[in-house]
């Protein structure tokens, strides 16, 4: 479990924390190995024994005060008795692993109480439950904790036929990838959809498919069950036993003709087919197939005198591989993709908000579905089409599993990305809660996972690998903070409670041969890391002990969220001041700059955080954020759902691998066996200046390998496999969670364009590409005269431009930014140029103009009344401008 903090010490109180700028957060990989010191946890048993609070639920840990009777809570300092259990086995030190080690990670009992709070959520009741309903307990060979009882992995692939051979083919090699990197204990289910879903059974000597029809315009769902199709034990065949007659199936896999669909769907026009992808209805089907009537997950168990599967609520999950070949069309679920087209630019709508948010709650909640049936899906669509993936989305982040885009078949990463996915060790039916001591409370929270309905910060997680992180800011419960003088320190206890499936070769018990080869064994395991901070007694150790990565992590998820709720510009504005803010505080701080009274001055404001090393690459860092594709403009050319992509995978990265994906590492080398220097800013000057003839760049998705026009032509190209910079492109490539794609350019000879985009030191930071002018070096520019004007707004007001169509200019109280509502004053200028004022309690003209009639104000794409005795929030301001198209406006004190 790694944790890692934006400051590691914590501000002291609300004032210090408001004057550092820096948002106060965590990023948390329950499911790591180690933490991010790369010690391990120490291992125990017998977790449903571990102490709790009697007043939070907190753990016993290593930061309680321990008597011989009782023990004080490290979180809210309540004193706890102890059992004689405990006291026996505390009285031995070193005893067990909750007094060994604040991070420790405890076996469960599969038949642990029923009276324990929410990480500790007992199952058997919904297990005798599925007992009675199949009525297993009449099979004297089925008792529960039985070493006969073998856990099976659940893995089903739904295809879609709607689609080309291509298509089929890179679906086909990711699914064989797939059957080899599953372990012989798990069972396989393959499905496809189109205008009817399919079932194969692969376990007879040659497959069988059996399909139903999807009808075009049903509002519900399938007329007949999938169970009453195929039953569940057919459709599930072994991998070990079956992984042949698997991939015979997956040959007989052909697209479904325009002929066939257009049929079924009656909706051809002009031989032009309309639908037949029946993605929506093929996936609440599944789902409904592979869940519960009792509404939770399931493990498949095999007695050994009972051949048929007996299915048992017990600790497992499903995952579910979807691949997509273009958007839902026919059926449930279907969507509209005509939103994506001219047809904006007709009704003056913003595309880069209008095509972030879902179009139909369909996808969100089937992903409800599937977290209750404990199924994690997984999406992969392989298509340059509009797809909609922002309604698509739900279903797999909130299940906990991942989505994956490719704009081509031609040089996709699929298979590698399937096989490298399944490689890795992963937990599941996880459920995570942080707890913090009395003085600071968990604010916010971001990440893929499902929040629980009724416990507050409790987060159900269907899937988690070792990669998958989340993000937590933090706020005070009130005005006082932290003491600078007591004992008590600031503390925060991350509980993460997961099952995992232990492979034959890890068990410790003793079976035969024959039966161990297939026998999984299902562990349930409670994951505690209890960790302490120092508060800062001064603003130079918040900046001393800041990681600008996990910060970077925090931004991000905010200004995701900013541009779901209100588009791409408004994230860019609340990038931007943040900015702003964080270089005002910090001259404020150390008196850097002098107030010049309502005149800008000429000094410099220190926009490079020259005092402190730890605050330096965050300029950098900012700009880089606002060249990215996730808060580029649509007209930019940036695709929407490649936008919807990138929000999914960097809201899942942890800091470092974020770090690196908006702002690429550039190493140069003298030659393949000889590195020159470990870094570069990203320009042209840097390759200029280095003399270097070889650069490597990582932007995390991508690897280029850059040889230069001058390179000396003996240096082998490509570089050679047994080389110093193949070996580092290798180790790369293992510790990623996504197969990168590797290039090799050579300068002067092939088309460096792709190479050329990552230089983005020397473009725009609104993406007008190369400039005359430096971009960094401008944008820096821009910094330092924002900062200047708010430092010298004589009522502590920022002045802030932005850079849209039509220019507009905003300027609000600081103070009233906080407060919500301020009093309005709009200065409007129509296409004469004519300014139009109207404030809250008045309306005038300054200027001719016939645009005006009462209080309706008329801009360049519409008109919008305005009430002068109503109190106006920013936001709407904002969305005013935006709707009638005006020039400028700003923000005035109330009268």
């Amino acid at each position: 479990m790694s944790v890692r903090q934006t400051m590691t010490r914590f501000p002291f109180n609300p004032a210090e924390e408001e004057a550092c700028g820096v948002p106060w957060g965590m990023t948390v990989a329950p499911f790591a190995a180690m933490d991010e010191n790369g010690v391990a946890p120490v291992y125990g048993s017998n977790g449903e024994l571990l102490p709790r609070c009697e007043n939070c639920w907190a753990y016993y840990n290593t930061y309680c005060e321990l008597d011989q009777w009782s023990w004080d809570c490290s979180l809210c300092g309540t004193t706890n008795g102890l059992s004689t259990q405990s006291i026996s086995q505390y009285s031995l030190p070193n005893s067990c692993a909750e007094n060994i080690s604040s991070f420790i990670d405890l076996e469960l009992p599969r038949n642990s109480s029923a009276s324990e709070p929410v990480e500790l959520v007992n199952l058997d009741y919904f297990f005798l439950l599925l007992l009675i309903h199949y009525d297993l307990s009449v099979l004297p060979e089925f008792e529960e904790g039985s070493e006969e009882m073998k856990a099976r992995p659940v893995y089903v692939a739904a295809v879609d036929l709607s689609s080309s051979e291509e298509f089929l083919e890179l679906t086909k090699s990711a699914l064989l990838a797939a059957l080899e990197a599953l372990g012989p204990g798990s069972l396989f289910g393959l499905a496809t959809f189109s205008h009817k879903i399919g079932l194969y059974d692969v376990q007879g000597p040659i497959p069988v498919v059996k399909n139903v029809f999807i009808h075009p315009e049903s509002l519900e769902n399938l007329t007949v069950e999938l169970e009453d199709v195929m039953p569940l034990f057919s459709f599930l065949a072994p991998v070990d036993t079956c992984k042949d007659l698997i991939a015979s199936a997956l040959e007989t896999l052909k697209p479904t003709t325009s002929w066939e669909r257009t049929t079924a769907a009656g909706q051809g026009v002009d031989g032009v087919l309309l639908g037949g992808r029946g993605f929506g209805v093929a996936m609440e089907a599944l789902l409904k197939y592979l869940g519960s009537e009792y509404g939770n997950t399931y493990a498949l168990v095999r007695t050994s005198n009972y051949s048929p599967f007996c299915f048992s609520l017990w600790w497992n999950a499903a995952r579910v591989f979807a691949f997509l070949s273009g958007p839902p069309d026919y059926g449930l679920g279907q969507l509209d993709t005509r939103r994506y087209g001219e047809q904006y630019a007709s009704k003056g709508e913003d595309a880069d908000r209008a095509l972030l948010p879902e179009q139909t709650p369909f996808y969100k909640d089937l992903a409800a579905v599937a977290v209750q049936a404990g199924v994690c899906v997984d999406l992969f669509a392989v298509t340059n089409e509009y797809t909609d993936l922002a309604s698509l989305k739900f279903l797999s982040i909130e299940s906990g599993g991942s989505l994956f885009l490719y704009s081509s078949t031609d040089d996709s990463t699929l298979p590698q990305d399937m096989y490298r996915m399944l490689s890795r060790p992963y937990a599941f039916n996880c459920v995570l809660r942080v707890r913090t001591s009395s003085e600071f409370k968990i604010d916010h929270s971001y990440g893929h996972f499902f929040p629980d309905p009724e416990y507050e910060n409790v987060q159900h997680i269907i899937c988690c690998d070792s990669f998958a992180t989340y993000a937590y800011d933090f706020d005070f419960l009130g005005d006082v903070g932290f003491s600078l003088h007591s004992k008590e320190r600031p503390t925060l206890q991350i509980a993460f409670q997961y099952s995992v499936v232990v492979p034959p070769n890890e068990l410790s018990v003793s079976s035969s041969g024959a039966s161990k080869r297939d026998t999984y064994s299902l562990q349930r395991r409670l994951r505690i890391r209890t960790v302490q901070f120092e508060a800062a007694r001064n603003i130079n150790e918040i900046y001393d002990t800041v990681d600008p990565e996990v910060i970077l992590s925090i931004l991000v998820h905010e200004v995701i969220l900013s541009s779901l709720e209100q588009g791409i510009r408004e994230a860019r504005i609340l990038l931007h001041e943040w900015l702003v803010n964080l270089v005002a505080q910090y001259n404020d701080a150390f008196k850097l700059v002098e107030n010049g009274r309502g005149s800008l001055t000429t000094s410099r404001v220190d926009v490079a955080f020259s005092q402190f090393p730890q605050l330096q690459s965050l300029p950098r860092l900012i700009f880089a954020l606002l060249r990215n594709p996730l808060l580029r403009f649509h007209e930019e050319g940036v695709h929407p759902d490649y936008r919807i992509y990138l929000q999914c995978l960097f809201s899942a990265l942890e800091p470092s691998s974020l770090s690196r994906a908006v702002y690429p590492s550039l190493v140069s080398y003298e030659s393949p066996e000889k590195q020159a220097y470990p870094r570069h800013s990203l320009s042209r000057a840097a390759l200029l200046t280095s003399g270097s003839p070889i650069f490597f760049l990582d932007a995390f998705t991508m690897l280029i390998v850059f040889y230069s026009s001058t390179a000396d032509a003996s240096l082998p190209f490509p570089p050679p496999q047994d080389c110093l910079l193949r070996r580092n492109i290798n180790k790369l490539k293992q510790e990623r969670s996504i197969t990168p794609k590797l290039i090799f350019i050579r300068g002067g000879k092939d088309d460096a364009t792709v190479f050329e985009n990552y230089l983005i030191e020397e473009q725009d930071v609104e993406g007008s590409g190369f400039t005359s002018v430096m971009g960094f070096v401008s944008f820096l520019d821009e910094i330092n005269q924002d900062v200047l004007e708010y430092i010298n707004k004589p009522n502590g007001s920022v002045l802030l431009s932005c850079p849209l169509r039509e220019i507009f200019i905003v300027e609000a109280l600081m103070q009233k930014l906080f407060n919500g509502r301020v009093g309005l004053g709009v200065i409007f200028r129509d296409e004469k140029g004519a300014v139009v004022f109207a404030c809250k309690t008045e309306l005038r003209v300054a200027g001719p103009t016939t645009l005006m009639e009462g209080i309706t104000i008329r801009g360049l794409r519409g008109d919008v009344d305005l009430d002068p005795y109503s109190e106006v929030v920013e936001d709407d301001i904002l969305a005013i401008a935006r709707r009638v198209g005006v020039i400028d406006f700003q923000f005035i004190h109330r009268a």
